[in-house]
């Protein structure tokens, strides 16, 4: 499998703080499956000064001990990338990197609020060629008032990637419901960890990926970790890569299970 998105890299923001934690951290992907990952850490102005350089210099230090620990985990740069002004810009310039060097760009709206000219700003990069892809959309607590949003998103070139450990409950009910919610949709391009610890949020995706083969079959579940994160990585035009496909013509249970997460989340819609 292919993680696109783990906070990997050492003390270079909320993830992993040393160089412990990241050993032990890529010793659990390595037994989880996973053989490549996008070492994503935030570019947050004022928080996490990140740049582009100084990332793939990291990753670069932290490749080496992987070898010489014997970890067989293959790293590639990346970002977790906050709204920022002039953002088209700054990833052309690599200030702002995309990862692998492709023209997919990880990009995460805040938690709390939807940000003005959100969609405006995706589409901005989908103008300038790029394919953001939009991180834990199902963990944003505005989800519910601005889930059309997402599917215009889609609908305009943008990618969703959903947490692995939400399908799991790793991130409450209400994540859990909008991660397969949106696999059932058809609107989910990607599983990924976005792990930042070795305990409380760990580098496991084949939970997730086993939890999304009940909404969207196994071998949707497999693009969703390793087709889809390959095509990324050999920077395959979104257009020759296989669309999501959705989960509601699988399976007679479904219907019940949604109208009881439906009571449960007040009949949102």
């Amino acid at each position: 499998m292919i993680d696109l998105h783990c906070h990997l890299l050492p003390g270079i923001d909320d993830g992993s703080p040393d160089l412990a934690t990241s050993l032990e951290m890529a010793r659990i992907a390595a037994a989880d499956g996973i053989e490549t990952v996008a070492c994503t850490p935030h570019i947050y102005p004022g928080l996490y000064e990140n740049t582009g350089p100084k990332i793939a210099a990291e990753v670069s230090v932290l490749q080496g001990v992987l070898s010489e620990q014997g970890i067989a985990l293959q790293l590639v740069v990346g970002a977790d990338a906050h709204l920022v002004p002039d953002m088209v810009a700054k990833v052309r310039s690599g200030a702002i990197p995309t990862r692998a060097g492709s023209r997919y760009l990880l990009f995460e709206p805040p938690h709390h609020v939807a940000p003005p000219g959100f969609e405006e700003s995706v589409f901005q990069l989908v103008a300038a060629g790029y394919t953001p892809v939009i991180t834990h959309p199902e963990r944003l607590t505005w989800i519910a008032e601005h889930h059309a949003a997402f599917t215009r998103l889609v609908r305009g070139g943008a990618w969703l990637q959903v947490t692995a450990g939400s399908l799991t409950g790793r991130f409450g009910a209400e994540a859990r419901y909008w991660g397969e919610r949106l696999l059932d949709e058809g609107q989910v391009h990607l599983l990924a960890t976005d792990a930042h610890s070795p305990a409380r949020r760990p580098p496991l995706l084949a939970e997730g990926r086993q939890a999304a083969e009940k909404w969207v079959g196994a071998d949707e579940a497999a693009r969703l970790v390793l087709d889809r994160p390959r095509a990324i990585l050999e920077d395959s035009p979104a257009t020759l890569v296989a669309p999501p496909s959705g989960g509601s013509s699988r399976g007679s249970n479904k219907s019940g299970r949604w109208s009881s997460l439906r009571r449960w989340f007040g009949g949102r819609k």
